[in-house]
């Protein structure tokens, strides 16, 4: 199994002696390492050692539950330049919102290759050429992105440890943080009232007749309802409710 060198810089930048004589593989320290960060505020040093870990030079940790517009609110954690996160947020986010269901679930913890579009600046000696890594905490879908430097050659199997651990990690420092943003996001009863009657094919004015309410109440809700799950469009709305079994 591939090891760390073993000089005393290598070693004690981990943590450990260079006079045990401890021998551990990069994935054991990786773990260790991991353990020591686990909380939210240990976010991004977790996130730096698993880039430092597959030998990328950046990462950019990103959530998909925000509509693409919402731009760099999408952004959970980043050390990537201020330029290029604002350029590739509203990307990474339009590119996510065109993939099925069944595309999603497919792409789940493999590592996908893009090329940055020929306007975004990249620092000196940084690939054009990211990988992004998917996976879920909880409900939510999120990705890591990395940068690599020029010309270097991958490791397939430290890029699959990356996504599981990411996985992992990011459940661990971030689910209590959006666990109570799905609570302040969840859908009222009178909302799932709507969105039931808009997949029954009535109209604003239809569900105000039907709910007592004024129209303008109605497209409140539905406002409210579309904010909400991220969607654009009515029809939108009410795949995603079709989704998590709502209507």
């Amino acid at each position: 199994m591939e090891t760390m060198r073993s000089d005393a810089t290598a070693w004690e930048s981990y943590g450990f002696s260079a006079e045990s004589g401890e021998r551990k593989s990069a994935r054991e320290i990786l773990l260790q390492e991991l353990g020591r960060c686990a909380d939210p505020a240990g976010l991004s040093p977790g996130l730096k050692a698993l880039t430092d870990y597959v030998s990328a030079s950046h990462y950019l940790l990103v959530r998909h539950d925000a509509s693409p517009e919402a731009g760099l609110d999408v952004v959970v954690a980043s050390d990537w330049p201020f330029d290029m996160v604002r350029g590739i947020a509203r990307t990474v986010g339009a590119s996510q919102s065109r993939m099925s269901e069944l595309e999603k679930c497919f792409s789940l913890l493999k590592p996908c290759f893009h090329h940055l579009a020929d306007n975004v600046a990249v620092p000196m000696g940084v690939s054009r050429e990211y990988c992004v890594i998917a996976f879920h905490v909880g409900r939510v879908r999120m990705s890591l992105l990395l940068l690599f430097p020029e010309h270097f050659i991958l490791s397939q199997s430290k890029l699959r440890d990356v996504g599981i651990m990411t996985g992992y990690f990011a459940s661990v420092c971030c689910e209590g943080a959006i666990l109570r943003q799905d609570r302040e996001m969840e859908l009222t009863d009178r909302e799932i009232e709507c969105l039931y009657w808009i997949a029954e094919g009535k109209t604003s004015g239809e569900i105000a007749v039907i709910l007592g309410i004024s129209r303008n109440t109605i497209n409140n809700y539905i406002t409210s309802v579309m904010r909400k799950t991220a969607t654009k469009t009515r029809s939108e709305a009410i795949a995603w409710a079709v989704r998590h079994s709502l209507v």
